[in-house]
């Protein structure tokens, strides 16, 4: 079998983003699945992040429907390394000496690296590996906090030269990427088509006299707030659901003003399908910019398995691919209009269409793309 370590940006547990959907599915493979570390200052301002100072000591787990892969979760490293090139050197040496200890008790010869953040290209270097994968998610540049863009642009593009092939999963990436290294490839995000296609099969709720739009997903600044209020002003009479949670530093007062807006907070997946049956519209709104534009939104790609019709905006780019049954808006207005407009959809053929585009874009056809390609390069 192939021997694997996943260097992620995600805790493995509770919420499957791209990373776990990826691993679950490579086939022929065993994975060590290193969970991104906390800082030795985080516990300070999250109290609930303390147990996971020592949560690295308690070795592996198992996953339970993956016997082929284990979590583990790292030793905290220090602050800034955002910032710092030269603090990012010392964590990742740190972290090599963890993971090197890793393989050998897994009994791994030489592994793959896959990595999803720029702070392993000063990891890489430290581990005897047989090929460097580097799957880009997001502008990581983009976001605030404690990070220099210039910092973060520079390991990014450090990282995707040495790596054997680079996986994005927007145009936007893929044009700044392969400029690093020619064997880039977009492959955008996807969905669990067999769990949210679920939602068209759960009974529907009693006739209601109010509509109900419903957003899924993290409620981040590149969010399109002012179309979200131009709707909820529009139809005072509708319901406007928010079910993710809210990042910090995001200022969403201007939403809590108006009665018909409410917030589930972050539920678990298994929830999803029977939260997401009772919206009649779906929600993909995203605000004009660099971060929108390198986005590649799973809830798209959950909304089309479900069938249910969506009202988008522009951005990101992708929306486009599916504007035969996608609802696209191009200003607030626009979107109030797209809004009413979806509502009054009766029209089977395009909820039909929808679930085969999300069929499409499956995990499972997504993560079959990625093994051709490994494989066509002879990296696999």
């Amino acid at each position: 079998m192939r021997e694997i370590v996943c260097v992620s940006t995600s805790n493995y547990h509770p919420f499957p983003t791209r990373k776990q959907n990826v691993m679950r599915r490579l086939r022929d493979a065993k994975i060590i699945y290193i969970d991104p570390p906390i800082t030795l200052i985080a516990p300070l301002k999250d109290k609930s992040l303390q147990p996971r100072l020592t949560a690295y000591r308690k070795g592996g787990e198992k996953v339970k429907d993956n016997k082929y892969i284990t979590v583990y979760a790292p030793p905290p490293v220090l602050p800034f390394f955002n910032k710092y090139r030269w603090i990012n050197r010392i964590n990742q040496r740190r972290l090599a000496c963890y993971i090197n200890k890793i393989i050998k008790l897994q009994g791994f010869k030489k592994p793959y690296l896959w990595c999803y953040t720029p702070t392993a290209c000063d990891l890489i270097a430290n581990i005897d590996h047989r090929g460097v994968i580097y799957d880009c998610v997001d502008r990581h540049s983009a976001y605030q906090g404690m990070i220099n863009p210039v910092v973060v642009d520079k390991m990014e593009e450090d990282l995707a030269r040495a790596a054997d092939m680079v996986f994005c999963t927007a145009a936007g990436l893929e044009r700044t990427l392969i400029e690093y290294n020619q064997w880039t490839k977009m492959i955008a995000n996807g969905a669990n088509y067999t769990l949210f296609s679920q939602a068209a099969t759960f009974t529907p709720p009693e006739k209601r006299l109010e509509p109900v739009f419903g957003f899924v997903g993290m409620l981040q600044e590149c969010i399109a707030y002012d179309y979200i209020v131009a709707l909820a002003e529009a139809m005072p009479s509708a319901k406007i659901v928010f079910v993710g949670k809210v990042m910090p530093g995001v200022d969403i007062s201007m939403l809590k003003k108006y009665n018909n807006i409410s917030f589930l907070g972050l539920q678990l997946q298994e929830k999803l399908p029977e939260i997401i049956s009772s919206f009649d519209v779906c929600l993909n709104v995203f605000r004009s910019g660099r971060l929108a534009l390198d986005v590649s939104p799973l809830k798209l790609y959950e909304y089309l398995a479900t069938g249910k019709p969506i009202v988008s905006t522009e951005e990101p780019l992708q929306v486009r691919d599916f504007a035969d049954v996608v609802y696209i808006a191009d200003s607030c207005s626009d979107f109030v209009s797209k809004c009413r407009e979806a509502l009054a959809e009766d029209d089977q053929e395009k909820r039909h269409q929808r679930q085969a585009y999300g069929k499409a874009c499956s995990w499972d056809n997504r993560v079959r793309q990625m093994e051709d390609e490994l494989e066509r390069l002879g990296i696999f």
